[in-house]
C-alpha cells in the first residue's frame, strides 16, 4: 500500500482540502490538526456532531448539504472507507481532477518529517493514545495528534503541536494503517474482529504483522505481554531482529505490573521496569484494562527516556475520553454514561465496571449495535456482554453502506440475551428510546449509551426525558 510519507508528501502540499463527512469521529480529529496547523479547510457534514462548533471556530468553512459547489476552490478531497465510490462529492472531484484522498493517506501526510508515535491494537487504542498525549503534554513536549476520540477535558481529538512528536492512533478495519511507518509502535491487543475484510484470524494477525514491520529501523515495537496474540507477534518480530519492549503482569515482561487495584474512583499498580523498582501509579478512570492501556503509555515514555516521576504526574493528570466511561449527566436520581464499547469483549469490561458502579441501584443499557458483518458473527458474545446490566434495550444495527439480510439485525440480537423477556426491549426508532428509558429506570439507577457513533447523541434526548 503506497503511502504518502514514501513520497515525501506534506500536508501543505495538498493545498485547500475538503474533508467530506467531517464532524464524524474518522475526520473530525484530522481536520481540527490541519486547520490548527493554518491550512485551509474546508468540510461538508450532514449531521449535527458537537465538534463542528469547534470546527467553525478554527476558521473551518463548514458546508451542511453535499453539493457540487462544495468543491469550488477546494485542491485536495479527503475521503474515508464510509464514502462509497459514487458519492456525489467524490465524483464530482473525479470529473474536476482533483487530488482525492483517503482519511490514511491525509494523516500519513501531516506525519511527515515527526517521529510517530502510532498505537494500534483491537481495544484500547483510543484510550492509550490519549493517555500517551496526555503523558507528554505534562513532559512539555507539546506533540501533534490525531485521535479517534475527543478528550474530556478540552474536547480536541487532534491539533499541531510544535513538538517533534506525532501520536496517532490507528485503524486496522481497512488495511489503512500500512500506510504508516511509526518511530514507535504500540499494539495493545489482537481480538477477532474485521473479519469481512481479513477473512481468518491468521489474516488478520499478517496484518497487524506487516504494521509493526514498518517500524523505523532505530525505533520499537511495544507490545502486551497478557494479550496471547500480541504476545506472539511480539515474539515474531523479535526473531526478525525489532527492537520489541513489552508491558503486563506477565513475569517476563519488560514491565510488569504488579497488585492491581480498581475502584470507581480510578485503577493503579506497582510497576518494575527490566528489574528496576518504578513504584506506584494510578490513572483516574476505572478498570484493570485501562490499567493496561496506561502501561502501554508508561513504557512509551520509558522507551522515549523520560523520567519515571514525570510519567507518573502525567499519567495521573489524565481526565479521560468522551464516550469512554463519560457520565454526561444525572436527572430524576438516575445517572447517564456514554461508552464506545461495540466489540464483545470491550463491552463485557465496560459493562462489569459499570455494574460495579451502580450499586446497589440496577445496570439498564441502551445498544446500537456497528456493522451488519460483526452483529452476526459475535451476536453470541455481544449478547452475552449485554446479559451483565438489569435491562438492555437493542436498536437496529448501524452500518452504512451494509444491506441488512432478515435475522441479522438488533432483533435476533435482543432475542440472543440472557434476561427475561421483559427486561429485553427491541426499540429501532430513536424517537422511542428515551420514553422507554424513563419507564424503566429509577433514582439509583445508571443508564450506560454504547455501541455505535449516532448513540453518541443519545444521552441528550434521555436526559431531557428524564429531567420532564
Amino acid at each position: 500500500m503506497a503511502s504518502p510519507i514514501d513520497d515525501g508528501v506534506t500536508a501543505e502540499d495538498l493545498g485547500h482540502v475538503l474533508f467530506i463527512g467531517v464532524g464524524g469521529v474518522g475526520l473530525s480529529g484530522l481536520a481540527r490538526l490541519y486547520a490548527t496547523r493554518g491550512l485551509p479547510v474546508t468540510g461538508s457534514e450532514l449531521h449535527d456532531w458537537p465538534s463542528l462548533k469547534d470546527l467553525a471556530a478554527l476558521g473551518v468553512t463548514i458546508h451542511r448539504e453535499h453539493a457540487v459547489s462544495n468543491l469550488d476552490g477546494i485542491d485536495t478531497v479527503v475521503r474515508s472507507t464510509v464514502h462509497p465510490d459514487d458519492h456525489l462529492e467524490l465524483v464530482e472531484a473525479r470529473g474536476r481532477g482533483l487530488r482525492i484522498m483517503h482519511r490514511s493517506e491525509a494523516l500519513a501526510a501531516a506525519m511527515t518529517g515527526k517521529k510517530s508515535i502510532v498505537v494500534t491494537g483491537t481495544h484500547g487504542k483510543s484510550t492509550t493514545t490519549a493517555m500517551i498525549i496526555d503523558m507528554l503534554n505534562h513532559c512539555g513536549l507539546d506533540p501533534s495528534f490525531v485521535n479517534g476520540a475527543e478528550s474530556v477535558a478540552d474536547g480536541r481529538s487532534g491539533a499541531h503541536g510544535s513538538g517533534e512528536y506525532f501520536i496517532a492512533e490507528a485503524d486496522e478495519s481497512d488495511r489503512s494503517f500500512l500506510r504508516y511507518r511509526p518511530h514507535i509502535a504500540v499494539l495493545t491487543n489482537v481480538d477477532v474482529d474485521h473479519l469481512n475484510t481479513y477473512g481468518t484470524m491468521e489474516a488478520l494477525e499478517d496484518g497487524f504483522a506487516d504494521f509493526l514491520r514498518g517500524t523505523d529501523a532505530d525505533g520499537a515495537i511495544i507490545a502486551c505481554a497478557d494479550d496471547a496474540r500480541a504476545a506472539a507477534l511480539a515474539r515474531r518480530m523479535r526473531d526478525e531482529g525489532r527492537e520489541v519492549l513489552t508491558y503486563g503482569t506477565a513475569a517476563d515482561a519488560d514491565l510488569v505490573l504488579r497488585d492491581f487495584a480498581t475502584d470507581t474512583r480510578g485503577v493503579g499498580y506497582s510497576a518494575t521496569y527490566r528489574g528496576r523498582d518504578l513504584g506506584e501509579f494510578r490513572v483516574g478512570v476505572p478498570g484493570t484494562h485501562l490499567g493496561l492501556n496506561s502501561a502501554a503509555a508508561l513504557l512509551t515514555g520509558l522507551r522515549m527516556g523520560i523520567d519515571a516521576e514525570e510519567l507518573r504526574k502525567g499519567l495521573a493528570a489524565f481526565a479521560g475520553l468522551r464516550r469512554r466511561f463519560e457520565l454526561t449527566g444525572t436527572e430524576a436520581g438516575v445517572r447517564v454514561y456514554d461508552e464506545y464499547a461495540y466489540h464483545p469483549t470491550a463491552i463485557k469490561a465496560a459493562m462489569s465496571t459499570l455494574k460495579e458502579l451502580a450499586a446497589p441501584g440496577r445496570l439498564l443499557v441502551v445498544f446500537q449495535p456497528y456493522r451488519v458483518y460483526r452483529t452476526r458473527d459475535l451476536r453470541a458474545e455481544i449478547a452475552e456482554g449485554l446479559a451483565i446490566g438489569d435491562e438492555a434495550v437493542v436498536m437496529e444495527v448501524f452500518g452504512p453502506g451494509e444491506e441488512l439480510p432478515p435475522g441479522d439485525g438488533g432483533v435476533a440480537l435482543c432475542e440472543a440475551i440472557g434476561l427475561d423477556a421483559d427486561h429485553k426491549h427491541f426499540i429501532p426508532e430513536w424517537s422511542d428510546v428515551p420514553a422507554a428509558v424513563k419507564r424503566l429506570a429509577g433514582p439509583g439507577d445508571v443508564v450506560v449509551t454504547m455501541g455505535a457513533p449516532p448513540i453518541s447523541l443519545m444521552h441528550v434526548d434521555i436526559l431531557n426525558a428524564l429531567r420532564q
